[in-house]
Parts: structure tokens; sequence; C-alpha cells
């Protein structure tokens, strides 16, 4: 029976994605395992190590679906791995005793380890294409909102104007980052294990690092230098990497709530019939997503930890670290398939509002861009002069509820030196996007 929302028939599309489910399940698990077994059986055939005719039977036999997975919980649960009862099974299905020749020379960590790293390759395809979608997404809002004024904030009080183009572009930046990185981490990453017992491959003799190349050949992974049985910094990397990249959407999401709400309405998650409603109040348009988005971030970092945790291991073999990468690994995965799912449907489809943008950049009648102020009688009064002076005027307009403009016109001090229409245009937020539309181009410009 379903317990966990990650396997829950009500919760499970929304925390992960069937694809992400398909590649950690237990059919596909094991027909990686009976992929290295196949491939392992070629390889050393063409070596001369096994007979060709045994080769033949393994590789015939390796079909999953064929396998009683029953059985198999069964024997994992009495011997504590699922390698040797998949071996066994396909022992007992070759014919004439041929299937003795399987999993010639190899270890069980070999198997799951390089079984994981197949089941890694896949499931970083499916991220890949996914932040690919979410940063075409924000390059259009990037490119739509180019020029569309909006209130940058800090300690969440308006700063200063920026665009709606310029807070899409640094996100859009953000994700061509991720993109480097995957395409760096890959070639450490996608490596297979193949050591034997202790990592010296010495139950092969002087073979063992040639049936090693042959057999990374085939599984068209890299060949490690030397075992990694408990070196695990390559798969703490890949978490690493995925908790950046859910990070990253926990900001997405982070931003879009509090744009949502109702004092501020700037944008909103995409629109359907009775999606974010409330069951006692019903004006209310409720954050879906980002809700979604914040909860799977979360549990990715927990589990990276956990990940980390994974890395310190005894010795060449280790006693109970590698088994938290059973649990971690495809929870990271299942989980940030979900945030980067979440994230694409509300990237895609972002509702925004540039009027309202622009009514709450006038909340403050011009005192957004006090710094613009100051900047402008700076050469006349002095940086410090001007700053002191402005921010008397300010705290004048928000005790007075005065116009800022009016103050600063009014102002003896200031009107020596500028004219009414001159501060005016300093005052206008839209007049101090500073090189908001050049940094936006660039970012486009590296996404082309």
């Amino acid at each position: 029976m379903p317990a966990t929302a990650l396997d829950s028939l009500i919760f499970r599309d929304i925390f992960t994605t069937p694809a992400m489910r398909q590649i950690f399940s237990d059919e596909n698990r094991i027909q990686k395992y009976l992929d290295i077994e196949a491939a392992l059986a070629r390889a050393q055939a063409r070596l001369g190590i096994i007979p060709m005719d045994a080769a033949e039977e393994i590789v015939r036999h390796c079909s999953a679906d064929t396998y009683d997975m029953a059985l198999l919980k069964t024997q994992t649960e009495r011997i504590g791995y699922p390698v040797l009862p998949v071996v066994q099974q396909l022992v007992k299905k070759c014919r004439d005793g041929l299937g003795e020749w399987c999993h010639w020379g190899a270890t069980t960590q070999d198997i799951t380890d390089t079984a994981t790293v197949l089941q890694i390759r896949e499931a970083l395809d499916l991220v890949e294409s996914e932040i690919a979608a979410i940063s075409k997404a924000l390059a259009g809002l990037a490119r739509r909102y180019r020029d569309t004024p909006m209130a940058g904030r800090s300690n969440l009080q308006q700063a200063v104007p920026i665009t709606f183009g310029f807070k899409a572009a640094t996100l859009l930046a953000g994700f061509q980052r991720h993109q480097a990185r995957l395409q760096q981490l890959r070639p450490r990453v996608l490596v297979g294990e193949f050591g034997g017992a202790a990592g010296t491959l010495a139950s092969l003799g002087t073979q063992g690092l040639a049936v090693q190349t042959e057999l990374m050949k085939e599984l068209g992974l890299g060949q490690p230098a030397i075992a990694w049985h408990t070196m695990r910094d390559n798969f703490a990397e890949v978490g690493c990497f995925l908790g950046l990249v859910t990070g990253t959407l926990g900001k997405i999401a982070t931003d879009v709530k509090l744009m949502m709400q109702t004092e501020v309405e700037e944008v909103f998650e995409p629109f359907a019939e009775g999606r974010g409603s409330s069951s006692t109040m019903p004006q209310k348009r409720n954050p879906i997503s980002c809700n979604y988005i914040v909860a799977c971030t979360a549990m990715v970092r927990q589990n990276v930890a956990a990940l980390l945790d994974a890395m310190i291991e005894d010795h060449e073999r280790s006693t109970g670290p590698w088994e938290i990468e059973w649990i971690a690994m495809p929870e990271i995965f299942l989980l940030a398939a979900g945030a980067l799912n979440q994230a694409k449907t509300l990237m895609e489809g972002l509702e925004v509002d540039p009027a309202r943008m622009r009514a709450n950049l006038d909340l403050t009648g011009g005192m957004i861009v006090s710094e613009a102020v100051m900047m402008g009688l700076g050469p006349h009064l002095g940086r410090q002069r001007a700053h002191d002076l402005v921010y008397d005027i300010c705290r004048k307009a928000i005790a007075t509820k005065g116009s800022f403009l009016d103050l600063l016109a009014a102002d003896p001090e200031i009107a020596r030196h500028m004219k009414r229409d001159e501060l005016a245009k300093l005052v206008d937020p839209a007049n101090y996007l500073g090189e908001a539309g050049a940094m936006i181009d660039r970012v486009l410009g590296a996404a082309t």
C-alpha cells in the first residue's frame, strides 16, 4: 500500500513525475543490473575469458520482465543485497550450466554502483530538459518585460527601481550556470565501477583492467582510474548539484509568493479553475506550485546532507554509509523532478501585471529614487550633505504625507542648484534603471 508522498496515488505526481519515478523503479534498477551482467559477459567473451556460447546464453536471459520479483524480495531480505538474488535467477535460467560464467570477477557493489550511475545518466537527461524549458520561459519573460519598471526590494522594503525583465534575467543567469555545472559534472559522475572484492581486480589476474575497459565501452561510461567503492564524492556532487538547482527554484517560488500577496499583486501563478481556492474564503487565490516547490526544495536539502554523511565510509568496503545512498539518491532526484516540473508550469504560465508594478513603484511618490536625487545633488552640495538633506526631506514627506517633489522643490538649498522640472525627472522611477537593459541583453545573448 502506498504510504509516502512520493508513492501516494494522490500526491505522487505533485511531488515528483512519472518519468523520474520510472527511472528509480525496482523494474528499471533490476534491468540495469542485468544490462551490466550482459555487457560484462559480452566484454569477457571478446577477451576470451568466458566461452562465447556462455555469453550469448547469459545475454539472452537479461530481460527484467522475466524475473520473479516476489522471490527477489524474499531473497534480498534474507541476503541483504538484491544483486546476488538477481544473479541466482539468471544462473538458473541459463542452459547447461552456462550461467555459472555470469558475474565473473565482479562484486555486488560493482553492479550496484554502476547501475546507479546508469540511472543517474537517465535522470540527468530529464533534469537537463526541465532546466532548458525553464530557461526558455525565463528568457521569454526577460525579453518581453525588458523595459517594464518595477520596485526592486531589499529587506522586503522598496529599494530602487529595476525592471521585471531584469528580475527574470537574473534568474536565467543562474540557470545558465546550472547548465554549465551539469555539463562539467557529467564526465566526473558518469564513470562505472568494476573493481572486484576490494578494488584490485585480483580475481581476473592480468586481464582485470582490459575487462574494465571493454565493460565501460559496452555501457558508454567513463573508466575509473582506480576503484571508488568508498570514495563517494561523485555521487555527493550530483546531490549537491540538485541542491543548487532546487535552491534556485525555491528562490523563484519565494519571490512569486511574495509578489502574489494581496497588497502587492504584481504576478500570479497560472490560472486554472478552482486552483488555489480556499474552503472558507472564496476570494482567495493561494499560491500552489510555489508551496510544493518550497517543500520539495527543503526535502532535497535534507537528503543532500544525508548524502554527504554517506561519504564517510570505512576502509575499502563500508559498513552502513553506502546504504544511505540507496535511500537519499532516488529521493533527491524524485523531489527535484517535482520541483522542476512545478517551476516549469509556473514560469511558462506566469501572469504578469505591469500596471500594478508601476502603481507600486509610485507608492512613495518618487522616494524610491531618493538615491537619484542624492546623486544629482552630490556635485553641488557634496555627497554627504546631499544625503543628509534628502534624508530629512524623506522623513518630512513620510510624516506629513506631503509630496516628495514639492518638498524638494521648496527647499531653498536645493532650489539654488535645480529647477522643479529637473527634480521631476530625477524622481521618475523609469529614469533610474541604470544598466538594467544592457545586462538583460548580455544574459539573453549568452542564452542564444
